[in-house]
């Protein structure tokens, strides 16, 4: 039987030899071995959230689905253990059970915790770092089978690589999380004039806890989403209500309009003011990873670009006279997210403040012209793509980005200097190992 695999965009797929779901880091180790013999090259995956190839491999794919266990935690100390394969949200339903949480989460909650930090996923908020910030230590399977255990304090460059490596270091097999007391967020979207919020960015920013905002082409408004602690209690909306604002209008309704905007693109202009002007009121108070995460039911490809925050406003300005463009019809809106610096070597926010800017087009329309035209716009602000959205930039042109881009290269050929771990996706955006 021939195996496929295919990512939840539906735009990248494989034909594996091997497709395998070990249960213990001993059945792992057997893969890992077998691969070798058989000369195969193997490949990590994890909930099919990227929409690059990064897991396609015609050799060994490892899903960690099975290995998604809570290990151990330490309450008092907020430190959470749990085997890569776990979801994030079930992870964070079984946390806020220890009344710990996640500090910051992004929109997506289907993903696993190993494919989300290695691809450098991110949420928003200014003080707030990417998701592989919150890892304490990293358990990672070498290409030879054995595992070693990594952190700042023992092994401070291979921890600054394991962080975001895109699966090119070993396997990921267990994390231990650094979370926080669970808490209670207060969410209000509003829709305001783009040129309002442009012109006064810093203030929404640096004045919310979580902020972020979504801008339609043609449409004058940005929708803007603040979420902020509070000690209020938690108030989950009516079901019903829930059903309505993020299955019905976010999904089945926005679903339909794409579809319309698909088969009739000259009503795009139209249909997107109509969309930013229905789209934009929420209230809530709950639980912040129940904040966070939206769901997400419409197909799509995307790409994200991560720039310094000074050149925020200057650079959406930019991307959205680049959607509004005659040669493309853009359905969906652009997303906009600021976070810390980081560390990581391969992070897209190291080192600086960064603003992250994310652009879309319906499954089955055309992006390619799109992207390019948007990404020649990002690279002007020494833009950094996101891991695991599409891109165009090979390692000639993405190196320079990167400060510690060669002690990366370095832990890579150090940690597995055959290559077991690599795939076209990664010998593009990478390079071969040494």
């Amino acid at each position: 039987m021939t195996n496929t695999w295919g990512n939840w965009a539906g735009s990248q797929l494989c034909r594996p030899a091997v497709i395998a779901r070990p249960r213990t880091t001993d059945e792992l180790r057997r893969v890992l071995a077998d691969a070798s013999s058989a000369d195969h090259r193997v490949r990590a995956v994890g909930a099919g959230h990227s929409f690059t190839g990064a897991a396609l491999t015609d050799g060994v794919m490892v899903s960690l689905e099975r290995m998604n266990r809570v290990l151990e935690v330490d309450r008092s100390r907020g430190l959470v253990r749990v085997e890569a394969g776990i979801s994030l949200n079930e992870l964070s339903e079984a946390m806020h059970g220890h009344g710990l949480a996640f500090p910051n989460m992004g929109d997506i909650n289907v993903q696993s915790l190993g494919g989300a930090t290695a691809t450098g996923t991110h949420g928003t908020g200014a003080t707030l770092m990417n998701l592989s910030a919150a890892m304490h230590s990293i358990e990672l399977m070498l290409a030879d089978g054995s595992t070693i255990e990594v952190s700042a304090e023992s092994e401070p460059d291979i921890w600054r690589a394991a962080r975001v490596s895109i699966g090119t270091l070993g396997i990921v097999t267990a994390i231990t999380l650094q979370a926080v007391p669970s808490f209670v967020l207060e969410a209000v979207d509003r829709p305001y004039q783009i040129d309002a919020v442009l012109a006064d960015l810093d203030s929404y920013v640096d004045g919310n806890d979580h902020f972020e905002f979504y801008a339609f082409p043609h449409s004058p408004l940005a929708l803007t989403k603040c979420n902020n602690r509070t000690d209020r209690p938690e108030k989950p909306a009516p079901a019903a209500l829930e059903w309505v604002n993020s299955i019905l209008l976010q999904n089945y309704t926005f679903e339909v309009l794409c579809r319309i905007g698909q088969a009739r693109p000259s009503l795009i202009p139209s249909i997107n003011r109509f969309a930013a002007r229905v789209g934009g009121y929420n209230n809530a108070v709950d639980r912040s990873y129940r904040v966070f995460s939206t769901p997400r039911h419409v197909r799509m490809n995307e790409m994200e670009y991560a720039i310094p925050r000074e050149d925020a406003a200057e650079a959406v300005a930019r991307v959205k006279e680049v959607a509004e463009r005659d040669d493309f019809a853009v359905p969906f809106p652009m997303e906009v997210r600021w976070v810390a610096p980081d560390d990581a070597f391969l992070s897209p926010a190291t080192g600086r403040e960064t603003c992250y800017i994310a652009v879309h087009m319906y499954a089955g329309m055309p992006w390619e012209g799109y992207f390019h035209a948007v990404e020649e716009v990002l690279e002007g602000y020494d833009g950094r793509p996101h891991w695991g959205k599409l891109h165009f930039q090979t390692a000639d042109t993405l190196r320079w980005r990167y400060p510690e881009w060669d002690r990366f290269a370095e832990m890579r050929k150090q940690l597995d200097p055959g290559g077991l771990f690599s795939n076209a996706y990664t010998d593009r955006v990478l390079g071969p190992v040494g």
